[in-house]
């Protein structure tokens, strides 16, 4: 491994990267990339890691700052790897993730939209509802951390509040680490994973499932009833694989959240997909539909549906939505909505978007419009297998600005659509993280 200088240095910071580090040139041209650094500013940074082509490093003093620098809310801030943008006026982050679709669809896509977006913003703290906690028992302190990992992903960071996860959840870190402490298999549960609907007269909405790699004792199941009855969370375990987990308290807890918008109740399962940001979810959904312009007739074909997110809403709007998803759990569970709803004119398929779909029923099925919210790797495979001339407009819901812009780059320049408008939604604020929607048409 190449040797780390702890000298610190000053550098000039011209720009940020996509994950919201500053970038600089060392006198010899080499980049580096600092942490908790923004544009404009000139800083005193030692170096963290060391590549070819790039240094890493963090920012340890500010000697000229950017207007858009604040004092981050957060204590933890520059240890926890939970949200590294803190220090960034809020106002501004979102125009920082524009910059950075628009650089990607330009860079990657060789493609610029005719029309940008304004930014979709909500709620920008205590807006997550799901989200994984790691949990460690660090024997040199005497104490059992519960948490988001460190910058430095081998550690845990040591927190007692999370002001981005709702508060409800936020601020009872401390409380579910010392329950983990007081369990006789405390070394035995590396996460813990959160998720928050709706409440009901039973418990505050919350679910937490407890990953455990041995058999849990009367006493620590008793501990963890106690816990949730004191807090009206509901607690799941989760002894093996994602078909292992089940309810310890309540028995059978309702897991819900709604869409008011639509007269729409989704129920899922504690480790189910759903969309982090409640407040933003509902205004993505709208600017989707907007987007895409359903005309009462029409059917649409919704990939990527997961628990019918955008399929069900499109439903009341159209005359039949084909949801296709690669989770057959989350399949089942999307019909299960669906006729939870009293939603006929949705139907659902399980199939791999990555694989052969020659074979697929709704591949030889007539559409007028498209959906698409693909993973992080993108929908380059299922794009160049579908029959594209059927549809009048797509639209394209993004978690990841490179693989949109690559796909983006096929549609129009190898099959000649036009990216007629695209934007960003800050899905995760205080995060580098970038969602984005784009919308497609036919020249």
């Amino acid at each position: 491994m190449a040797r780390i200088d702890k000298t610190p240095f000053e550098v000039e910071i011209t720009d940020l990267t996509h994950d919201g580090r500053g970038v600089a040139r060392r006198p010899d041209g080499k980049a580096v990339f600092v942490a908790g650094a923004l544009p404009g500013e000139r800083v005193m940074a030692t170096q963290t890691g060391r590549h070819r082509s790039f240094d890493e490093a963090r920012t340890v003093e500010v000697l000229h700052a950017a207007p858009e620098r604040v004092d981050p809310r957060c204590a933890h801030f520059g240890v926890c790897s939970g949200c590294a943008m803190q220090h960034y006026d809020e106002t501004k982050q979102i125009h920082a993730k524009q910059r950075v679709l628009l650089e990607n669809l330009e860079r990657i896509g060789h493609v610029s939209p005719e029309r940008v977006l304004p930014p979709l913003v909500d709620a920008s703290w205590g807006y997550r509802r799901k989200g994984r906690f790691s949990v460690r028992r660090v024997e040199k302190k005497d104490k059992t951390l519960v948490g988001f990992r460190e910058t430095d992903p081998r550690f845990v960071a040591e927190i007692s509040q999370c002001h981005t996860v709702l508060p409800i959840i936020g601020d009872r870190i401390d409380a579910i680490a010392a329950l983990v402490d007081s369990l006789q298999a405390r070394r035995e549960i590396p996460q813990i994973e959160f998720i928050a609907g709706d409440p009901t007269p039973e418990f505050c909405g919350v679910a937490l499932t407890f990953r455990h790699m041995s058999p849990l004792s009367d006493s620590d199941r008793d501990a963890l009833i106690a816990f949730a009855q004191q807090h009206r969370f509901a607690i799941f375990l989760q002894p093996g694989g994602i078909d292992s987990v089940h309810a310890l308290w309540p028995a059978e807890p309702k897991l819900s959240f709604s869409l008011p918008q639509w007269n729409l109740e989704f129920l899922f399962r504690p480790l189910d997909f759903i969309q982090v940001n409640a407040g933003l979810n509902g205004r993505m959904i709208q600017s989707a539909i907007d987007l895409l312009d359903p005309q009462p007739d029409d059917r649409v074909l919704d990939l990527f549906a997961g628990l019918g997110n955008f399929t069900l809403p499109l439903a009341r709007q159209v005359r039949e939505v084909v949801g296709v998803e690669g989770e057959a759990g989350l399949v089942r569970r999307a019909r299960e909505n669906a006729e939870h709803n009293g939603i006929a004119n949705a139907k659902f398929h399980a199939a791999d978007l990555a694989k052969d779909l020659s074979g697929e029923p709704w591949m030889r099925e007539s559409f007028d419009r498209l959906l698409l919210d693909p993973p992080r790797s993108g929908a380059d495979f299922v794009l160049a297998h579908l029959p594209l001339k059927q549809f009048s407009r797509i639209v394209y819901v993004s978690c990841h600005p490179a693989s949109l812009a690559r796909d983006a780059g096929y549609l129009v320049n190898e099959k000649r659509w036009k990216l007629r408008a695209a934007g960003v939604m800050d899905m995760f604020p205080h995060t580098g993280h970038v969602e984005s929607i784009a919308m497609f048409e036919p020249r």
